[in-house]
């Protein structure tokens, strides 16, 4: 299953993050996988695409973080998985 996850740093402050990532990188347990991440242009958020069979590994490697960083998770699908599964998929 896709994540978009969504980080608030907290007090809109990255350094913190950034300091504990090059000290320990993503620290993610077995069996999440990161697909890609942009940063909004304040530095304030950044929106994640995450991989996992089980959401409790999501909520692992988000409890290495929350003492830094607010969550909003969203699952998803791409857009083709999406669309193959309406009407106007199966039409297309």
């Amino acid at each position: 299953m896709l994540f978009m996850v969504v980080e608030s740093f907290r007090h809109g402050d990255a350094r913190p993050v950034g300091e504990r990532f090059q000290r320990r990188g993503r620290m993610m347990p077995d069996g999440l996988t990161y697909h890609a991440s942009w940063v909004d242009l304040a530095g304030r958020r950044c929106f994640q695409i995450m991989e996992a069979a089980d959401e409790g590994l999501l909520r692992e490697w988000m409890g290495n973080w929350d003492d830094l960083v607010d969550f909003e998770v969203i699952p998803v699908m791409t857009s083709v998985q999406f669309w193959s599964k309406t009407e106007l998929g199966a039409d297309a």
